[in-house]
């Protein structure tokens, strides 16, 4: 499903200075497939790396070193891992805090490279974080659950989203295009906005 978000990351990855990313939210938002999509759609690789299944890679950014780090992530992963081609996701990085502050060394020393990082429940995580943050060397992004036009767009209703984006303040709604608007709305409330439950109710 098409979440707004992909125009911000799109627009991140041609960035001149670019940052590494970090992708914050809760649990179910879609944070994982949103990158991961993106970077199908984006790249020429997509090399994923979770720290909740796999802590031990973990230990593979201990050097600080970008360069190494790369070249034991491709021998741990089996994995090319080509600045400019590929995008290194780093997903649940919330299981190893201290790899957040090596984030910090690859807008540094190797910025060529697409790095994007998510997790979930982070201000939990970082609470007794006792390593440097690196303030200044990464960006953020928030990710909440899906808004009513991306519900809209998920059900095939583009034209619906086009006419609420042209409406004015003032402007009045004809009865039965605010009754068809008010329907999905209606099945939008019961549903909520997780991804997950949306796409189930879809198919």
């Amino acid at each position: 499903m098409k979440r707004t978000a992909t125009e911000h990351l799109t627009q991140w990855k041609d960035r001149p200075g670019r940052k590494p990313l970090l992708v914050r939210g809760a649990r179910q938002v879609g944070k994982s497939h949103l990158v991961r999509q993106f970077g199908r759609d984006c790249f020429e690789n997509l090399v994923e790396v979770n720290l909740e299944r796999f802590p031990d890679i973990g230990e593979l950014f201990v050097s600080n070193d970008p360069s190494k780090i790369i070249q034991l992530l491709q021998l741990r992963l089996g994995s090319s891992i080509n600045p400019g081609k590929t995008l290194l996701f780093l997903d649940e990085i919330q299981s190893a805090p201290s790899v957040i502050s090596t984030l910090r060394y690859f807008y540094e020393e190797l910025p060529q490279l697409h790095v994007i990082a998510a997790g979930s429940l982070l201000e939990f995580a970082l609470s007794d974080f006792p390593h440097p943050m690196p303030v200044g060397r990464i960006e953020y992004m928030h990710l909440g659950p899906m808004q009513f036009e991306e519900f809209l767009v998920a059900s095939g209703q583009e034209m619906l989203v086009d006419f609420m984006a042209s409406l004015a303040p003032t402007d009045a709604i004809p009865g039965p295009i605010h009754a068809r608007i008010m329907g999905f709305y209606r099945v939008f409330l019961l549903l909520g906005g997780m991804p997950e439950a949306i796409s189930a109710y879809l198919q």
